[in-house]
């Protein structure tokens, strides 16, 4: 794919939604960590029904240390893999009120440092709390880079890698919205709505489906 295709692209995807946003509901960089945290397998709108109890009860590391992780777990219990992100939420917690002034860190290594963040929570936490062009690949970027011809990979970390490469740089601090929300909506896994694509004319994906 050139250029000026993938130009065209991101530019129909801006004009179609000018200002992306998470699906998750947060209010602080922290909630956003924890909501981020907590969506690992698990659909934004199931988060958003758990972290609407939870963060009207705790939502600072000091308040969540308050509440424990027994506590914790009974507000999350409706996401997947809950025991575990627990554990991981309350040590982050610890840390955070240890080493970071209960503050969430903007750079990547000391976010990476944190029990249970990896390099996608990272990249969301940098990109939507803190501003910084930053891409997140997850299943819906992996799948829609790799479908589109925009930036092909077989790893997580060489789309993630192309994507900083090859999205112009006008786009790039949307580009992990834009491509996670047509992913999400659009570009399916199981059977993708060529149809009603606003790029169809632009990717590379020789099945397409009408």
């Amino acid at each position: 794919m050139n250029k000026a295709k993938r130009h065209e692209i991101f530019s129909r995807l801006q004009r179609e939604n000018p200002e992306p946003a998470t699906e998750l509901v947060y209010s602080t960089p922290f909630e956003l960590l924890i909501a981020v945290m907590l969506s690992a397998q698990a659909t934004d709108v199931g988060v958003n029904k758990a972290t609407a109890k939870l963060f009207a009860v705790a939502d600072t590391p000091e308040a969540m240390l308050a509440l424990g992780e027994d506590a914790l777990r009974g507000y999350i219990k409706t996401i997947g893999l809950f025991n575990s992100k627990a554990k991981n939420i309350i040590k982050t917690c610890q840390v955070l009120t240890e080493q970071h002034d209960s503050q969430v860190p903007e750079q990547q290594q000391q976010l990476e440092a944190l029990p249970g963040v990896g390099r996608k929570t990272a990249n969301v936490v940098r990109n939507t709390a803190f501003g910084h062009e930053t891409i997140a690949v997850d299943t819906h970027i992996f799948r829609v880079s790799n479908r589109t011809g925009i930036a092909p990979g077989k790893t997580v970390l060489e789309v993630e890698k192309k994507l900083l490469k090859f999205v112009p740089a006008e786009f790039r601090r949307n580009a992990h919205h834009w491509l996670i929300l047509h992913g999400r909506y659009t570009c399916v896994a199981r059977k993708p709505r060529c149809g009603s694509c606003v790029i169809e004319d632009l990717c590379e994906y020789k099945y397409k489906t009408h």
